[in-house]
């Protein structure tokens, strides 16, 4: 099979194209290991594709279930009450003047609830409805958040974010004592310099780490974390799945090839092949790894061996979930993915997510494969 990257090699998941076309080979998601500026990780830090147009009343609360109605009066009050004097601006100012008092109160609202509950589809929707030029707003991932740290310094991303007036954080999970430790001071600085802050969860603010470190180690900082935030629980059904039809079984390894080579900007890659890629590429750069990709078809899908190679699986699917990007495969279905003892562990929530939106990107993908369009 050829290549639509030359200069990068790329593993064959097939023998060739199909045999009755001759279309443009499509990328590999294998062949590419972007490089990601620091810049367009703060320029980026906005809501992603698939929540752009996420407002309160574009989000359908379950009548069966009164929070998620709550959370949307609760939100749109939080959105109104954003301290229009905090925040960019008066950045500079406020390094060399004296320490504000510190609030009242907690400063910020934490979403806590089950996958698919609509927990970002409301935390994007209150992004949009915060009285705040964009460029005073942030949003991204907890995962995100920490890669800036990375890239940035502490200091720096002090200074940066705390230039803003909100700060939006998705999937807020801490995995180890250092990210406990970094986090809780992160947000005790951005709190200071008067960012409201805003969070989604699995995982009540209190019992963040459990079952991933020794959390009680690290109380104090969790504690502190806690203290941040108001915890609002929203209830539900994961709405993926609400009243829809069940994911299509996987495809043969022919019918996804053919897809791959009809569909413009698909990508095809043999799934343990991709696996070990991502191994090679830093988490952070997985988003602009899918950049231009407009479907995934992966051969061969089979159990992820280990622990760390899920994780990375789990970032890699936020971030074509975050695109809409459909994916088609071959090999075992999504829900044999991870193993019992995985599904039993410290990260389940984790892994029982990236089975919920890849299912529900695998349901997208299903007229890519019947040879329509999506």
């Amino acid at each position: 099979m050829s290549s639509s990257q030359p200069s990068a090699p790329q593993p064959d998941p097939i023998a060739g194209p199909p045999a009755d076309g001759d279309d443009t080979a499509p990328a590999a998601l294998t062949a590419r290991a972007p490089h990601v500026p620091a810049d367009r990780l703060v320029a980026e830090m906005v809501p992603p594709p698939r929540f752009q147009g996420a407002r309160f009343d574009t989000y359908i609360p379950d009548a069966s279930q009164p929070s998620q109605a709550e959370a949307v009066q609760v939100l749109g009050d939080f959105a109104d009450g954003v301290d229009a004097g905090a925040g960019a601006g008066g950045g500079k100012r406020r390094w060399f003047a004296r320490k504000p008092a510190a609030p009242k109160g907690p400063r910020g609202v934490y979403l806590d609830g089950g996958y698919g509950v609509g927990k970002t589809h409301l935390l994007a929707s209150l992004w949009h409805a915060a009285p705040a030029p964009a460029e005073q707003k942030a949003f991204g991932t907890f995962v995100e958040l920490t890669n800036l740290v990375g890239a940035l310094g502490f200091q720096q991303t002090v200074r940066t974010l705390g230039a803003h007036k909100l700060l939006c954080i998705d999937e807020f999970e801490l995995d180890d004592p250092g990210d406990t430790v970094l986090v809780s001071t992160l947000l005790g600085k951005l709190v200071d310099a008067g960012v409201a802050l805003a969070a989604t969860s699995n995982t009540l603010p209190g019992k963040l780490g459990e079952g991933r470190f020794a959390a009680a180690d690290f109380l104090r900082e969790i504690q502190g974390l806690s203290a941040h935030f108001r915890p609002l629980r929203i209830d539900g059904e994961d709405y993926r799945h609400r009243g829809l039809p069940e994911a299509p079984p996987p495809y043969d390894d022919e019918t996804v090839t053919r897809t791959a080579y009809r569909t413009p900007g698909a990508s095809l890659d043999d799934f343990p092949s991709l696996l070990d890629h991502l191994s090679k590429v830093h988490p952070s750069r997985y988003g602009a790894m899918c950049d231009g990709i407009e479907a995934v078809c992966l051969t061969d899908v089979q159990a992820v061996p280990d622990q760390s190679t899920a994780l990375r699986l789990v970032v890699l699917a936020d971030r074509l979930y975050d695109r809409e990007v459909p994916v088609l495969t071959s090999g075992k279905p999504f829900d044999e993915l991870f193993s019992e003892e995985m599904l039993r562990g410290g990260y389940r929530k984790k892994y029982f997510r990236a089975i919920s939106r890849l299912t529900a990107l695998a349901r997208d993908a299903k007229p890519l494969a019947e040879g329509g369009s999506r």
